[in-house]
């Protein structure tokens, strides 16, 4: 039997017992978000989205989570639709379908909006929507074995709940040739066009990964969720006179608060502030 992952969405596998989210809290504050269908590699389904979805709103209110690693178990990051089911959306009417597509999209919206930084560690394919979580998340490490493609209109479909994340990643040039043709891409590839910020050998993911975990912990939670949510209000606007001021309002906001306070106080007094690690 061929590969699964070379052939857009993964092949339904045997039903699993247990979770297909794992969910790991650090005592350092970091949260380990793991996709765990590793005999269908982490391909989506109604339950992985739900309980993915599930488990970064619980962790959203967390007040001990400073970061999130998103990784899949087994050979694979994600391979994007299981065609399991996809075989049953085939028989839904449009209007199951458009709610069976919103439970995605408010998968993608809530990574997208997570208010801590999200870290993907990527490794073996990354199809479909598995591009789109790598898209979503603030910081993206690809191992260098792997490969990424939005294969959808091989099937006769299209990316599009996971298309606002993906052209703001690779641009609209970009995703013109990976939606219009299909072909996987290595992860250096991934990496010239944006969709992820590093690559290294598969070995080293993990260090990498963890390396710009600890840099994350050098933040105020305070202001990186400030800066998330700046990022999200900026980015493809006109700079007119509107955002200048908005832009404006929100450093003085941010000034007067106490992440600020405790940031320069720290700085004038050369120790670290009291949310470093």
């Amino acid at each position: 039997m061929s590969d699964p992952v070379q052939h857009g969405p993964a092949r339904h596998g045997p039903a699993r017992h247990g979770p297909v989210v794992l969910t790991v809290l650090r005592g350092d504050g970091v949260a380990v978000v793991t996709m765990n269908r590793p005999d269908v590699h982490n391909a989506f389904d109604e339950r992985t989205i739900a309980e993915l979805t599930a488990a970064f709103e619980r962790l959203a209110t967390a007040g001990d989570v400073r970061c999130v690693v998103l990784r899949g178990n087994g050979a694979s990051f994600s391979a994007g639709a299981d065609l399991g089911w996809m075989k049953r959306m085939a028989g839904y009417s449009r209007d199951e379908n458009v709610a069976d597509a919103m439970g995605l999209a408010a998968l993608m919206r809530t990574i997208d909006r997570f208010p801590r930084p999200v870290v993907a560690a990527v490794h073996g394919a990354a199809y479909g929507g598995g591009v789109g979580l790598v898209a979503c998340c603030d910081v993206a490490v690809a191992a260098d074995g792997a490969r990424f493609a939005l294969t959808e209109v091989k099937l006769g479909l299209i990316p599009a709940v996971i298309s606002p994340y993906v052209i703001a990643a690779i641009g609209e040039r970009a995703a013109r040739r990976l939606f219009l043709t299909a072909e996987p891409v290595s992860a250096m590839e991934a990496h010239r066009i944006g969709l992820v910020h590093e690559v290294v050998p598969g070995h080293m993911l993990d260090a990498a990964v963890d390396r710009i975990v600890a840099r994350v912990l050098d933040g105020s939670p305070e202001a990186q969720a400030a800066a998330k949510d700046l990022i999200a209000a900026v980015a493809r606007r006109p700079t007119d006179d509107a955002l200048v001021r908005e832009t404006a309002e929100r450093i003085a906001d941010q000034r007067a608060g106490d992440a600020a306070r405790e940031g320069i106080a720290a700085f004038l007094a050369k120790r670290k502030p009291d949310w470093a690690r």
